[in-house]
């Protein structure tokens, strides 16, 4: 149904000739005409009939009118309630890898509750591939991804990634893995592939829900001369570290990660290991109220 034509045949209810209708909505007459009789094909009901030289509305058209006047006032509304300028409000859906929800998330959901009550955050926690297939989908309104240096995400057209942060990775080892003679513990350990070479013998423990850190052990160990033997996969870093400590592997950990007893978080440096985050939304989605305030909001936590 055409809101214009709505329009016309309440302002025809308000004002009671076609004239008057033509001068305040600044068409023709005719035009005004034409646009009743589209109206009147749509609803298949007659909504004039003839009162001397004038028209006057028929009862259908005089309910038809009654609706209009409510029609009108709720896509006036939801302008409002949409439009850039408009205050956040409704509910977004948020698809994620746990750090960043448990980091960044939360703190901004808990922000809204008492600064935007109205915006609603729906939670559902993913790596990033599945959460970009629940984005593609319709699914979610936002979805929180990451990517590292050495293994850089393909880039899709359809959306619009917005960085957040940048966390640096190292090797997680057993912590009774010695050193390079003359080197401290977790400091001066030789440049990544040292690294990575002095490991090579070793099993790797990689992500079960994401190929990315896979891909970035892979390229650093032929660039070291080797190919790991990837044995264990685990999607919790708790549980990456238990298996570390238990003698089960090596994997990649992000710096500043707090290490269990029986883990030692050895640096890489040149080539450095760095994690990015994003926020990606659908291009088009970018201005709808809340999903700018919570990727602004995002974005002033990754800066603090």
């Amino acid at each position: 149904m055409d809101t214009r034509r709505l329009q016309i045949l309440a302002e025809l209810s308000r004002l009671g000739s076609m004239r008057a209708v033509a001068d305040v909505l600044g068409i023709t007459t005719s035009t005004v005409s034409q646009q009743i009789a589209a109206l009147a094909r749509d609803m298949d009901t007659a909504l004039i009939e003839p009162a001397g030289r004038l028209v006057r509305l028929t009862p259908a058209g005089r309910r038809l009118a009654e609706h209009a006047v409510t029609i009108l006032a709720a896509v006036e509304t939801a302008h409002r309630d949409l439009g850039p300028g408009a205050e956040p409000n409704g509910t977004l859906r948020v698809a994620g890898f746990a750090t960043a929800i448990r980091g960044y998330l939360l703190p901004v959901v808990v922000e809204l509750a008492t600064s935007t009550p109205r915006v609603h955050v729906l939670i559902r926690e993913h790596e990033p591939a599945e959460s970009l297939e629940l984005l593609a989908a319709d699914e979610v309104d936002l979805a929180l991804t990451y990517d590292y240096t050495l293994a850089p995400a393909a880039e899709d057209p359809t959306v619009s990634a917005t960085p957040l942060w940048t966390a640096r990775w190292g090797l997680g080892v057993p912590a009774e893995a010695e050193p390079e003679e003359g080197t401290e513990k977790g400091t001066g350990e030789g440049t990544t592939l040292d690294v990575f070479a002095r490991f090579r013998t070793s099993d790797w423990i990689v992500n079960s829900r994401n190929t990315a850190d896979e891909e970035v052990i892979r390229t650093l160990a032929s660039m070291a001369g080797f190919r790991p033997r990837v044995t264990h996969q685990a999607d919790s870093l708790d549980l990456v570290q238990e298996m570390i400590a238990a003698g089960l592997g090596v994997a990649l950990l992000p710096i500043g990660f707090p290490t269990l007893p029986g883990v030692r978080l050895v640096p890489l440096a040149a080539p450095d290991v760095e994690l990015r985050a994003y926020a990606v939304a659908r291009h088009g989605r970018l201005d709808w109220p809340p999903l700018a305030l919570v990727t602004d909001l995002l974005r002033a936590a990754a800066r603090r």
